[in-house]
């Protein structure tokens, strides 16, 4: 029986570590949480999202730009991360609207599609 999902992966290109800590922990003010060591050769880095986690793993030859798999961030003012992406020169993408959802979607430095999302 599954019970819950416990973390979800996206990918950088290989040797955009610092990049990547600098978008999502600094622009997105994610927080850096320790790799176990049996994994930090492998590259990249792992975030606390609330009570789940996210993986930034490492891999390059992969167009991000070409697929519709994303994470959706649960905010409460989706009009703040808008603000905050914009002045940081990330495009924002309009949504297609879904009833009693405020969203946006964008793509972050390395092309992961990314969506900002409230209930409302």
């Amino acid at each position: 029986m599954i019970i819950g999902l416990h973390h979800v992966q996206i990918t950088i290109p290989k040797g955009a570590e610092e990049k990547g800590k600098h978008f999502y922990c600094n622009v997105l003010g994610l927080a850096e949480i320790e790799k176990p060591d049996s994994l930090k050769r492998r590259g990249g880095f792992w975030l606390q999202v609330g009570d789940k986690e996210v993986h930034v793993g490492t891999e390059d030859d992969f167009d991000r730009l070409k697929t519709k798999a994303h994470l959706a961030y649960q905010v409460e003012d989706v009009s703040y991360w808008r603000r905050v992406l914009e002045e940081n020169n990330i495009k924002i993408i309009k949504s297609v609207p879904i009833p009693n959802f405020e969203r946006f979607e964008f793509r972050d430095p390395f092309g992961n599609r990314v969506e900002i999302i409230k209930e409302i």
